[in-house]
């Protein structure tokens, strides 16, 4: 999913850049993060087709990433079962370049963000759990967001600052409602446990990036 966004010269927080890039973090890049990786390429070329979502680049990495491997095999199941491609991933470790490089960090659970955040480089006005970023996200009025006609990167930037606005104003429920479990070496049926738990999350975050609902 790359290729040219709206051609704004300024990154999310002032960076240069004519993209935006998504980073989904978990902790080995076998599981969750590859999973909500080709879930959120799936989701937006859905919505907006391969020319509307150039731009876009999602990516993903873990704190203890193995490096090369293949995708866990119940994580390529769950993908293909919502018509996803896993085919081609490799894993990696999350290294300083993945987080300067990132507009938006998604990560599985809070002590991710919080490593990614250790991490430095202005990293935390722009990391978050992923079901963090869908509660900030849900509260956000979309017709203060540019429209897709100005280009997706430009919405994209302008929708994380949305949600960094709003951070401390809208507090998790319970400390184990931004957490997206590890599903590493589980049986199947668990993985499409998780698989549904991030579906849910990713759908109003997609369709905050894209100003597109899912199709019915």
């Amino acid at each position: 999913m790359r290729g040219i966004g709206s051609g704004e010269v300024t990154g999310t927080f002032g960076f240069p850049r004519d993209t935006f890039r998504i980073l989904h973090v978990s902790t080995g890049n076998v599981c969750r993060s590859p999973i909500t990786e080709r879930l959120t390429r799936h989701f937006v070329t859905d919505r907006l087709g391969g020319l509307l979502s150039g731009g876009l680049i999602v990516e993903s990495a873990g704190t203890w990433g193995h490096e090369g491997a293949p995708m866990e095999a119940n994580a390529e199941t769950v993908l293909a079962e919502f018509g996803a491609d896993a085919s081609g991933f490799v894993g990696r470790e999350l290294l300083d370049e993945h987080v300067i490089t990132a507009d938006l960090v998604l990560t599985a659970t809070r002590d991710h963000r919080a490593q990614v955040i250790s991490m430095g480089h202005s990293a935390g006005l722009r990391t978050f759990t992923l079901k963090e970023f869908t509660r900030l996200v849900r509260a956000i009025d979309p017709a203060t967001l540019p429209p897709l006609e100005d280009g997706v990167v430009m919405r994209a930037r302008a929708l994380v600052r949305a949600a960094a606005a709003l951070r401390g104003w809208l507090l998790a429920p319970t400390a184990e409602a931004d957490e997206v479990y590890d599903p590493y070496g589980a049986p199947l049926p668990f993985f499409r446990s998780i698989g549904d738990e991030i579906h849910e999350a990713l759908d109003p975050v997609v369709t905050a990036l894209t100003g597109v609902p899912a199709r019915m």
